[in-house]
């Protein structure tokens, strides 16, 4: 099993704009997590510039279908984003 981490450059406005789209968002997080695909994600703070999220599976396909489906690319809260394979070393 391999673990792929996708990470986005969001908006500098993201903080305030999220709001409208934060439910749908978690749904979706919520249901990758639910398919064991998503292990965890978060935003980075100070600044608040940069979110990860860590899928684990033999492709990144989950990690793909996540940016399809989520909200926040699709109203442009995430001006890019990126998904690199993970060489785990220690840790599960």
């Amino acid at each position: 099993m391999n673990h792929y981490l996708l990470m986005y450059t969001v908006a500098s406005d993201y903080l305030e704009r999220r709001g409208a789209y934060r439910e749908e968002h978690l749904a979706l997080a919520g249901k990758h997590h639910q398919n064991g695909d998503l292990l965890m994600g978060g935003a980075l703070a100070d600044p608040a510039d940069r979110a990860i999220l860590l899928f684990r599976g033999e492709s990144p396909a989950a990690a793909e279908a996540f940016v399809r489906e989520d909200p926040y690319v699709k109203n442009g809260l995430v001006h890019s984003w990126e998904i690199r394979k993970w060489t785990v070393v220690v840790g599960g």
